[in-house]
Protein backbone atom coordinates (compact mmCIF):
# COMPACT_ATOMS: atom_id res chain seq x y z
CA UNK A 1 0.00 0.00 0.00
CA UNK A 2 3.06 2.46 0.95
CA UNK A 3 4.78 1.70 -2.24
CA UNK A 4 1.21 2.34 -4.00
CA UNK A 5 0.95 5.64 -2.19
CA UNK A 6 4.13 6.73 -2.76
CA UNK A 7 4.20 6.46 -6.72
CA UNK A 8 0.64 7.83 -6.97
CA UNK A 9 2.23 10.90 -4.79
CA UNK A 10 5.28 11.24 -7.13
CA UNK A 11 2.77 11.22 -9.93
CA UNK A 12 0.66 13.83 -8.44
CA UNK A 13 3.99 15.62 -8.19
CA UNK A 14 5.43 14.95 -11.68
CA UNK A 15 2.02 16.38 -13.21
CA UNK A 16 2.33 19.80 -11.33
CA UNK A 17 6.33 20.24 -12.21
CA UNK A 18 4.94 19.21 -15.57
CA UNK A 19 1.94 21.01 -16.35
CA UNK A 20 2.86 22.63 -19.43
CA UNK A 21 3.82 19.48 -20.71
CA UNK A 22 7.62 19.30 -21.20
CA UNK A 23 8.22 16.20 -19.02
CA UNK A 24 5.62 14.00 -19.94
CA UNK A 25 4.24 14.64 -23.60
CA UNK A 26 6.64 14.68 -26.93
CA UNK A 27 3.06 16.07 -28.89
CA UNK A 28 4.63 18.52 -31.21
CA UNK A 29 4.23 22.68 -31.33
CA UNK A 30 2.92 23.68 -34.33
CA UNK A 31 5.89 25.89 -35.59
CA UNK A 32 5.59 29.85 -36.39
CA UNK A 33 6.07 29.64 -39.53
CA UNK A 34 4.66 32.68 -42.23
CA UNK A 35 0.98 32.44 -43.14
CA UNK A 36 0.55 30.26 -46.65
CA UNK A 37 -0.95 33.28 -48.17
CA UNK A 38 -2.27 31.00 -51.52
CA UNK A 39 -3.96 28.54 -49.16
CA UNK A 40 -5.38 31.09 -46.64
CA UNK A 41 -6.68 33.53 -49.84
CA UNK A 42 -7.65 30.27 -51.18
CA UNK A 43 -10.47 29.80 -48.18
CA UNK A 44 -12.78 32.65 -49.52
CA UNK A 45 -14.37 34.29 -52.36
CA UNK A 46 -15.36 38.04 -53.59
CA UNK A 47 -14.54 41.34 -52.05
CA UNK A 48 -13.87 39.55 -48.72
CA UNK A 49 -11.11 37.61 -50.16
CA UNK A 50 -9.29 41.19 -51.58
CA UNK A 51 -9.76 43.28 -48.75
CA UNK A 52 -8.54 40.32 -46.48
CA UNK A 53 -5.04 39.95 -48.60
CA UNK A 54 -5.02 44.28 -48.82
CA UNK A 55 -5.24 43.80 -44.63
CA UNK A 56 -2.61 41.02 -44.64
CA UNK A 57 -0.19 43.06 -47.40
CA UNK A 58 -0.98 46.69 -45.44
CA UNK A 59 0.45 44.98 -41.58
CA UNK A 60 3.00 42.58 -42.97
CA UNK A 61 6.26 42.80 -42.24
CA UNK A 62 7.70 40.46 -44.22
CA UNK A 63 8.29 42.08 -47.72
CA UNK A 64 7.66 38.99 -49.80
CA UNK A 65 4.52 38.33 -48.10
CA UNK A 66 3.18 41.36 -48.76
CA UNK A 67 4.30 41.37 -52.82
CA UNK A 68 2.40 37.96 -52.51
CA UNK A 69 -0.41 39.23 -51.23
CA UNK A 70 -0.51 42.07 -53.63
CA UNK A 71 -0.11 40.30 -56.46
CA UNK A 72 -3.04 37.88 -55.81
CA UNK A 73 -5.49 40.97 -54.70
CA UNK A 74 -4.28 42.94 -58.18
CA UNK A 75 -5.34 39.25 -60.29
CA UNK A 76 -8.54 38.94 -58.24
CA UNK A 77 -9.68 42.59 -58.84
CA UNK A 78 -8.66 42.28 -62.32
CA UNK A 79 -11.38 38.98 -62.40
CA UNK A 80 -14.06 42.02 -61.31
CA UNK A 81 -15.17 45.49 -62.04
CA UNK A 82 -14.19 47.78 -59.04
CA UNK A 83 -11.53 49.95 -61.28
CA UNK A 84 -11.49 52.26 -57.70
CA UNK A 85 -10.00 49.88 -55.53
CA UNK A 86 -7.75 48.19 -58.74
CA UNK A 87 -5.83 51.83 -58.86
CA UNK A 88 -5.78 52.04 -55.56
CA UNK A 89 -3.72 48.50 -55.80
CA UNK A 90 -1.78 49.29 -58.54
CA UNK A 91 -0.79 52.76 -56.39
CA UNK A 92 0.26 50.27 -53.58
CA UNK A 93 2.46 47.87 -55.92
CA UNK A 94 4.22 51.17 -57.10
CA UNK A 95 5.92 48.96 -59.80
CA UNK A 96 7.58 46.90 -57.08
CA UNK A 97 5.96 43.59 -59.34
CA UNK A 98 7.32 44.93 -62.74
CA UNK A 99 5.33 45.96 -65.44
CA UNK A 100 2.61 43.34 -65.86
CA UNK A 101 1.52 44.33 -62.71
CA UNK A 102 1.21 48.23 -63.59
CA UNK A 103 -2.19 50.11 -64.52
CA UNK A 104 -3.67 49.35 -66.78
CA UNK A 105 -5.82 52.16 -68.83
CA UNK A 106 -7.38 50.07 -71.26
CA UNK A 107 -9.13 47.50 -68.77
CA UNK A 108 -9.83 50.63 -66.74
CA UNK A 109 -11.72 52.47 -69.53
CA UNK A 110 -13.23 49.32 -71.05
CA UNK A 111 -14.70 48.33 -67.29
CA UNK A 112 -15.89 52.02 -66.88
CA UNK A 113 -17.67 52.12 -70.28
CA UNK A 114 -19.60 48.88 -69.88
CA UNK A 115 -20.67 50.51 -65.78
CA UNK A 116 -21.83 53.69 -67.60
CA UNK A 117 -23.95 51.70 -70.13
CA UNK A 118 -25.32 49.26 -67.24
CA UNK A 119 -25.99 51.82 -65.02
CA UNK A 120 -28.35 53.50 -67.81
CA UNK A 121 -30.06 50.45 -68.76
CA UNK A 122 -30.60 49.71 -65.32
CA UNK A 123 -32.32 52.87 -64.65
CA UNK A 124 -34.56 52.37 -67.88
CA UNK A 125 -36.04 49.04 -66.38
CA UNK A 126 -36.42 50.80 -63.24
CA UNK A 127 -38.23 53.71 -64.31
CA UNK A 128 -40.49 51.21 -66.47
CA UNK A 129 -41.32 49.09 -63.54
CA UNK A 130 -42.08 52.18 -61.27
CA UNK A 131 -44.49 52.99 -63.93
CA UNK A 132 -46.39 49.67 -64.24
CA UNK A 133 -46.57 49.61 -60.18
CA UNK A 134 -45.08 45.81 -60.53
CA UNK A 135 -43.60 45.17 -56.90
CA UNK A 136 -41.64 41.93 -57.98
CA UNK A 137 -40.25 43.67 -60.99
CA UNK A 138 -39.30 46.65 -58.67
CA UNK A 139 -38.00 44.60 -56.43
CA UNK A 140 -35.68 42.94 -58.59
CA UNK A 141 -35.04 46.30 -60.08
CA UNK A 142 -33.54 47.85 -56.95
CA UNK A 143 -31.57 44.45 -55.87
CA UNK A 144 -29.76 44.78 -59.81
CA UNK A 145 -28.93 48.49 -58.97
CA UNK A 146 -27.38 46.78 -55.28
CA UNK A 147 -25.42 44.20 -56.96
CA UNK A 148 -24.52 46.53 -59.59
CA UNK A 149 -22.99 48.89 -56.81
CA UNK A 150 -21.58 46.30 -54.58
CA UNK A 151 -19.63 44.82 -57.73
CA UNK A 152 -18.12 48.49 -58.28
CA UNK A 153 -16.94 49.38 -54.50
CA UNK A 154 -20.05 52.13 -53.92
CA UNK A 155 -21.28 50.11 -50.28
CA UNK A 156 -23.26 52.79 -49.33
CA UNK A 157 -25.23 53.01 -52.62
CA UNK A 158 -25.27 49.25 -52.79
CA UNK A 159 -27.21 48.96 -49.44
CA UNK A 160 -29.45 51.72 -49.66
CA UNK A 161 -30.43 50.25 -52.54
CA UNK A 162 -30.94 46.68 -51.18
CA UNK A 163 -32.58 48.23 -48.07
CA UNK A 164 -35.04 49.96 -50.31
CA UNK A 165 -35.97 46.01 -52.06
CA UNK A 166 -37.81 45.40 -48.30
CA UNK A 167 -41.04 47.70 -48.93
CA UNK A 168 -41.37 45.56 -52.25
CA UNK A 169 -40.80 41.41 -50.68
CA UNK A 170 -43.79 39.49 -51.09
CA UNK A 171 -42.36 36.49 -49.67
CA UNK A 172 -41.10 35.84 -46.48
CA UNK A 173 -38.20 34.25 -48.94
CA UNK A 174 -37.88 38.09 -50.24
CA UNK A 175 -37.24 39.53 -46.56
CA UNK A 176 -34.53 36.64 -46.36
CA UNK A 177 -32.51 37.15 -48.98
CA UNK A 178 -32.68 41.18 -48.68
CA UNK A 179 -31.73 40.57 -44.88
CA UNK A 180 -28.21 38.49 -45.91
CA UNK A 181 -27.81 41.34 -48.47
CA UNK A 182 -27.75 43.78 -46.10
CA UNK A 183 -26.06 41.99 -43.67
CA UNK A 184 -23.41 41.02 -46.40
CA UNK A 185 -22.92 45.03 -47.30
CA UNK A 186 -22.95 46.01 -43.42
CA UNK A 187 -19.98 43.59 -42.64
CA UNK A 188 -17.52 44.75 -45.27
CA UNK A 189 -18.42 48.57 -44.18
CA UNK A 190 -17.85 47.20 -40.73
CA UNK A 191 -21.46 48.64 -39.97
CA UNK A 192 -22.32 45.71 -37.20
CA UNK A 193 -25.01 47.87 -35.27
CA UNK A 194 -26.72 47.16 -39.09
CA UNK A 195 -25.78 43.41 -39.23
CA UNK A 196 -26.99 42.94 -35.53
CA UNK A 197 -30.65 44.81 -36.75
CA UNK A 198 -31.24 42.74 -40.23
CA UNK A 199 -30.35 39.33 -38.43
CA UNK A 200 -32.78 40.07 -36.06
CA UNK A 201 -34.81 40.92 -38.76
CA UNK A 202 -34.19 37.48 -40.87
CA UNK A 203 -34.82 35.23 -37.84
CA UNK A 204 -37.92 37.19 -37.10
CA UNK A 205 -38.84 34.61 -40.59
CA UNK A 206 -38.60 31.33 -39.07
CA UNK A 207 -40.58 29.66 -41.70
CA UNK A 208 -38.30 30.60 -44.38
CA UNK A 209 -35.20 29.78 -43.07
CA UNK A 210 -33.32 27.19 -44.30
CA UNK A 211 -30.00 25.00 -42.19
CA UNK A 212 -27.47 26.97 -44.71
CA UNK A 213 -29.33 30.03 -43.52
CA UNK A 214 -29.37 29.97 -40.63
CA UNK A 215 -25.83 28.84 -40.31
CA UNK A 216 -25.10 32.60 -41.95
CA UNK A 217 -26.93 34.27 -39.49
CA UNK A 218 -24.98 32.80 -36.55
CA UNK A 219 -21.60 33.26 -38.02
CA UNK A 220 -22.86 37.12 -38.77
CA UNK A 221 -24.43 37.55 -35.50
CA UNK A 222 -21.13 36.32 -34.13
CA UNK A 223 -19.11 38.66 -36.08
CA UNK A 224 -21.13 41.81 -34.42
CA UNK A 225 -20.81 40.77 -30.87
CA UNK A 226 -16.99 39.92 -31.49
CA UNK A 227 -16.94 43.47 -33.29
CA UNK A 228 -18.57 44.84 -29.79
CA UNK A 229 -15.98 42.68 -27.52
CA UNK A 230 -18.98 40.82 -26.10
CA UNK A 231 -17.22 37.55 -26.37
CA UNK A 232 -19.15 34.93 -24.41
CA UNK A 233 -21.94 36.01 -26.58
CA UNK A 234 -20.06 36.08 -29.77
CA UNK A 235 -18.80 32.11 -28.79
CA UNK A 236 -22.29 30.96 -28.10
CA UNK A 237 -23.12 32.12 -31.60
CA UNK A 238 -20.10 30.50 -33.37
CA UNK A 239 -20.72 26.89 -30.92
CA UNK A 240 -24.45 27.15 -32.37
CA UNK A 241 -22.95 27.72 -36.59
CA UNK A 242 -24.40 23.91 -38.24
CA UNK A 243 -22.06 22.25 -39.93
CA UNK A 244 -24.29 23.10 -43.00
CA UNK A 245 -22.30 26.08 -42.92
CA UNK A 246 -19.56 24.09 -45.26
CA UNK A 247 -17.76 26.62 -47.81
CA UNK A 248 -21.66 28.67 -48.70
CA UNK A 249 -20.10 31.86 -46.95
CA UNK A 250 -16.99 32.19 -48.01
CA UNK A 251 -17.74 35.60 -49.06
CA UNK A 252 -17.80 36.44 -45.89
CA UNK A 253 -16.57 33.81 -43.32
CA UNK A 254 -14.55 30.57 -43.43
CA UNK A 255 -15.48 27.24 -41.40
CA UNK A 256 -11.92 27.69 -40.02
CA UNK A 257 -12.55 30.91 -38.82
CA UNK A 258 -15.42 29.55 -36.64
CA UNK A 259 -13.38 27.41 -35.04
CA UNK A 260 -10.71 30.13 -34.27
CA UNK A 261 -13.15 32.76 -33.24
CA UNK A 262 -15.97 30.37 -31.21
CA UNK A 263 -12.24 28.65 -29.82
CA UNK A 264 -10.74 31.63 -28.35
CA UNK A 265 -13.79 33.31 -27.29
CA UNK A 266 -14.90 30.70 -25.43
CA UNK A 267 -11.32 29.80 -24.10
CA UNK A 268 -11.70 33.41 -22.69
CA UNK A 269 -15.16 33.68 -21.45
CA UNK A 270 -16.18 30.55 -20.51
CA UNK A 271 -15.96 28.75 -16.82
CA UNK A 272 -14.63 24.78 -16.65
CA UNK A 273 -17.50 23.04 -16.80
CA UNK A 274 -18.95 25.30 -20.01
CA UNK A 275 -15.95 24.77 -21.94
CA UNK A 276 -16.44 20.47 -21.76
CA UNK A 277 -20.22 20.90 -22.26
CA UNK A 278 -19.86 23.20 -24.80
CA UNK A 279 -17.60 22.74 -26.58
CA UNK A 280 -15.26 19.80 -25.62
CA UNK A 281 -18.62 17.64 -25.74
CA UNK A 282 -20.11 19.49 -28.99
CA UNK A 283 -19.88 17.39 -31.46
CA UNK A 284 -21.38 19.98 -34.15
CA UNK A 285 -18.57 22.49 -33.04
CA UNK A 286 -15.71 19.40 -33.34
CA UNK A 287 -16.25 19.44 -37.08
CA UNK A 288 -14.74 22.99 -37.53
CA UNK A 289 -12.34 21.94 -35.02
CA UNK A 290 -10.94 19.18 -36.55
CA UNK A 291 -10.61 21.85 -39.93
CA UNK A 292 -7.88 23.73 -37.42
CA UNK A 293 -6.20 21.66 -35.29
CA UNK A 294 -3.52 24.12 -32.94
CA UNK A 295 -7.11 25.87 -31.90
CA UNK A 296 -8.28 22.10 -30.76
CA UNK A 297 -5.49 21.43 -28.78
CA UNK A 298 -4.82 24.12 -27.16
CA UNK A 299 -8.63 23.63 -26.03
CA UNK A 300 -7.61 20.21 -24.60
CA UNK A 301 -4.79 21.21 -23.03
CA UNK A 302 -6.21 24.17 -21.48
CA UNK A 303 -8.89 21.71 -20.03
CA UNK A 304 -6.20 19.08 -18.99
CA UNK A 305 -4.52 22.28 -17.04
CA UNK A 306 -1.55 21.83 -19.66
CA UNK A 307 -0.46 25.01 -19.22
CA UNK A 308 2.41 25.72 -21.47
CA UNK A 309 1.54 23.53 -24.09
CA UNK A 310 -1.72 25.57 -24.38
CA UNK A 311 0.35 28.71 -24.34
CA UNK A 312 2.80 27.59 -26.81
CA UNK A 313 -0.06 26.99 -29.31
CA UNK A 314 -1.27 30.38 -28.56
CA UNK A 315 2.21 32.17 -28.88
CA UNK A 316 2.30 30.21 -32.42
CA UNK A 317 -0.79 30.86 -33.69
CA UNK A 318 -0.64 34.89 -32.38
CA UNK A 319 1.39 36.13 -35.40
CA UNK A 320 -1.04 34.96 -38.09
CA UNK A 321 -4.13 36.02 -35.83
CA UNK A 322 -3.01 39.57 -36.26
CA UNK A 323 -3.28 39.42 -39.80
CA UNK A 324 -6.42 38.49 -39.42
CA UNK A 325 -9.26 41.12 -40.57
CA UNK A 326 -11.90 40.38 -37.83
CA UNK A 327 -9.44 39.15 -35.07
CA UNK A 328 -6.18 41.46 -34.48
CA UNK A 329 -8.33 44.49 -32.64
CA UNK A 330 -8.90 41.25 -30.54
CA UNK A 331 -5.72 39.32 -29.95
CA UNK A 332 -4.40 40.87 -26.94
CA UNK A 333 -7.57 41.35 -24.67
CA UNK A 334 -8.63 37.27 -25.78
CA UNK A 335 -5.02 36.43 -24.73
CA UNK A 336 -4.60 38.26 -21.40
CA UNK A 337 -8.12 36.92 -20.46
CA UNK A 338 -6.87 33.37 -21.07
CA UNK A 339 -3.79 33.65 -19.03
CA UNK A 340 -5.66 35.11 -16.32
CA UNK A 341 -8.27 32.27 -16.56
CA UNK A 342 -5.41 29.97 -16.51
CA UNK A 343 -3.54 31.17 -13.48
CA UNK A 344 -6.62 31.49 -11.78
CA UNK A 345 -7.52 27.64 -12.45
CA UNK A 346 -4.32 27.02 -11.55
CA UNK A 347 -4.38 28.18 -7.81
CA UNK A 348 -7.58 27.31 -7.11
CA UNK A 349 -7.30 23.70 -5.97
CA UNK A 350 -4.53 24.33 -3.59
CA UNK A 351 -4.24 25.69 0.04
CA UNK A 352 -0.52 27.16 -0.75
CA UNK A 353 1.03 26.94 -3.85
CA UNK A 354 4.85 26.94 -5.17
CA UNK A 355 5.49 30.18 -7.59
CA UNK A 356 9.08 28.45 -8.57
CA UNK A 357 6.85 25.33 -9.86
CA UNK A 358 4.33 27.52 -10.79
CA UNK A 359 6.76 29.87 -13.05
CA UNK A 360 7.78 26.90 -14.62
CA UNK A 361 4.70 25.85 -15.34
CA UNK A 362 3.71 29.03 -16.98
CA UNK A 363 7.40 29.64 -18.86
CA UNK A 364 7.66 33.12 -17.26
CA UNK A 365 9.93 34.54 -14.20
CA UNK A 366 8.78 34.46 -10.77
CA UNK A 367 8.49 38.09 -10.96
CA UNK A 368 6.82 38.53 -13.69
CA UNK A 369 4.20 35.96 -12.18
CA UNK A 370 4.13 37.83 -9.06
CA UNK A 371 3.24 41.26 -10.98
CA UNK A 372 0.36 38.83 -12.71
CA UNK A 373 -0.87 36.98 -9.46
CA UNK A 374 -0.59 40.62 -7.21
CA UNK A 375 -2.91 42.24 -10.35
CA UNK A 376 -5.49 39.54 -9.78
CA UNK A 377 -5.23 39.51 -6.10
CA UNK A 378 -5.97 43.18 -6.11
CA UNK A 379 -9.04 42.41 -8.72
CA UNK A 380 -10.46 39.64 -6.27
CA UNK A 381 -10.05 37.13 -8.91
CA UNK A 382 -8.22 35.12 -6.78
CA UNK A 383 -8.36 34.98 -3.10
CA UNK A 384 -4.68 34.33 -1.83
CA UNK A 385 -1.87 36.43 -0.65
CA UNK A 386 1.79 35.83 -1.75
CA UNK A 387 5.23 35.39 0.66
CA UNK A 388 7.57 37.09 -1.28
CA UNK A 389 10.57 36.14 0.54
CA UNK A 390 9.92 32.50 0.21
CA UNK A 391 8.24 32.83 -3.55
CA UNK A 392 4.89 31.26 -1.69
CA UNK A 393 0.96 31.87 -2.46
CA UNK A 394 -1.23 31.20 0.23
CA UNK A 395 -4.90 31.25 -0.52
CA UNK A 396 -6.93 32.64 1.79
CA UNK A 397 -9.85 29.99 2.38
CA UNK A 398 -12.78 31.02 4.40
CA UNK A 399 -13.35 29.60 7.87
CA UNK A 400 -16.39 27.34 7.28
CA UNK A 401 -16.88 26.33 10.89
CA UNK A 402 -17.26 30.59 11.45
CA UNK A 403 -19.31 30.92 8.21
CA UNK A 404 -21.76 27.98 9.43
CA UNK A 405 -22.55 29.72 12.73
CA UNK A 406 -23.15 33.16 10.96
CA UNK A 407 -25.47 31.29 9.07
CA UNK A 408 -27.29 29.72 11.40
CA UNK A 409 -27.23 32.89 13.40
CA UNK A 410 -28.95 34.91 10.24
CA UNK A 411 -31.31 32.23 9.82
CA UNK A 412 -32.34 32.53 13.38
CA UNK A 413 -32.83 36.16 13.35
CA UNK A 414 -34.86 36.38 9.97
CA UNK A 415 -37.39 33.95 11.66
CA UNK A 416 -37.85 35.75 14.49
CA UNK A 417 -38.44 38.51 12.39
CA UNK A 418 -41.07 36.41 10.17
CA UNK A 419 -42.60 35.26 13.52
CA UNK A 420 -42.71 38.90 15.12
CA UNK A 421 -44.62 40.05 11.58
CA UNK A 422 -46.98 37.17 11.57
CA UNK A 423 -48.04 37.72 15.38
CA UNK A 424 -48.84 41.29 14.45
CA UNK A 425 -50.90 40.97 11.87
CA UNK A 426 -53.21 38.44 13.63
CA UNK A 427 -53.48 41.11 16.09
CA UNK A 428 -54.19 43.67 13.84
CA UNK A 429 -56.89 41.00 12.30
CA UNK A 430 -58.17 39.95 15.77
CA UNK A 431 -59.17 43.61 17.01
CA UNK A 432 -60.49 44.73 13.49
CA UNK A 433 -58.19 47.70 12.74
CA UNK A 434 -58.12 47.56 9.53
CA UNK A 435 -62.07 47.46 9.36
CA UNK A 436 -62.45 50.37 12.25
CA UNK A 437 -59.49 52.82 10.19
CA UNK A 438 -61.58 52.14 7.08
CA UNK A 439 -64.77 53.04 8.77
CA UNK A 440 -63.15 56.90 9.88
CA UNK A 441 -64.36 59.83 8.34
Amino acid sequence: MEGEEESSAGAMIDEIYSNGGDAKRNRPIISGEALDIEAYASLYSGRTKITRLLFIADRCENRQMQMEAYRMAYDEIKKGENTQLYREVVQKIDGRLGPQYGLDLVWTESVERRADQRKEKLENELNAYRTNLIKESIRMGYNDFGDFYYAHGLLADAFKNYVRTRDYCTTSKHIIHMCLNAILVSIEMGQFTHVTSYVSKAEQTPEALDPVTVAKLRCAAGLAHLEAKKYKLAARKFLETGAELGNNYTEVIAPQDVATYGGLCALASFDRTELKNKVIDNLNFRNFLELVPEVRELIHDFYSSHYASCLDYLGNLKANLLLDIHLHDHVEMLYNQIRHKALIQYTHPFVSVDLRMMANAFKTSVAGLEKELEALITDNQIQARIDSHNKILYARHADQRNATFQRVLQTGNEFDRDVRAMLLRANLLKHEYNLRASRKP
